[in-house]
């Protein structure tokens, strides 16, 4: 195996850095070494055009020399990143995965403090979301109507999750993150200059009947129970998403996807 200038060559999925990169699959261990794992060149070279610098790039043999990869290298190496070149049962071992990706970053995570929060034109905050799918989704979606950023509240998911970077599509790179306990939140929300809105069950309007004026703050709550008592007093106006046929509610990601598209609506042109 010829390794690409200053990679290192490893061919033991026993190896301690393989080992190291392994262990990220636990959200202990993600949040004691504050990284995370992007599998795929597609989000390596996202996180690293959004400024993101990759900790360690971890490619197969025979890659190295494709136009993309080679960029990859170099940016890593700039930064003062690691590169390991490793067999590909060495990535299928690492990403527990029989047809692996060629190219992995492992990164670091990047979080907002609440208090660093510009009201911008549109936030969403999460109640106890429970499924990195959609928080994955969710982000994504956050991206494409070009929110400020996402909060999490209470318990939640890790959105730098594997399954949550996946379902993110490279979002979780350009997606402002805030994580705060629910006190944290509403003592905050009493500084938001702008409308605070929710969706529910008992909401007095239909979604599209509301005008979203930026800024807006969406808040919307778990997948199973909806927003809280108290999350539900915070919104300055409960809304609903009327249903036609038999079910009665939408799946969160669904939910927060119509909502973030009215109200970018006038504002994106859509």
């Amino acid at each position: 195996m010829t390794s690409a200038p200053e990679a290192r060559a490893i061919t033991s999925p026993a190896n301690p850095e393989i080992k190291r990169i392994r262990g990220l699959a636990l959200r202990k261990r993600r949040e004691e070494e504050k990284l995370f794992v992007a599998e795929g060149l597609r989000h390596v070279m996202e996180a690293l055009e959004a400024g993101w610098p990759v900790a360690t790039l971890v490619y197969q043999a025979g890659v190295a020399k494709r136009p993309k990869v080679a960029e990859a290298i170099r940016a890593t190496l700039a930064a003062g990143g690691r590169c390991l070149e490793v067999t590909e049962a060495v990535l299928a071992k690492m990403t527990k995965r029989d047809n692996p990706q060629t190219v992995v970053g492992v990164l670091p995570q990047r979080w907002q403090a609440l208090d660093e929060i510009a009201p911008g034109k549109l936030w969403i905050a999460l109640e106890t979301v429970r499924d990195p799918g959609n928080l994955g989704t969710i982000l994504r979606t956050a991206d494409a109507v070009a929110a400020d950023g996402v909060i999490l509240i209470g318990e939640t998911c890790d959105p730098y999750s594997s399954e949550s970077v996946r379902a993110s599509m490279g979002s979780i790179v350009r997606v402002p993150l805030v994580r705060v306990t629910a006190r944290q939140f509403l003592d905050w929300r009493e500084t938001w200059p702008g409308r605070v809105v929710g969706t529910h069950l008992a909401g007095d309007a239909d979604y599209r009947e509301v005008a979203y004026e930026p800024p807006v703050l969406l808040i919307m709550g778990n997948e199973q129970a909806g927003l809280s008592e108290a999350m539900a007093a915070a919104c300055d106006r409960l809304v609903k998403i009327p249903m036609a046929g038999g079910a009665d509610s939408l799946n969160l990601s669904v939910a927060t996807a119509v909502m973030l598209f009215e109200i970018a609506r006038e504002r994106l042109h859509l």
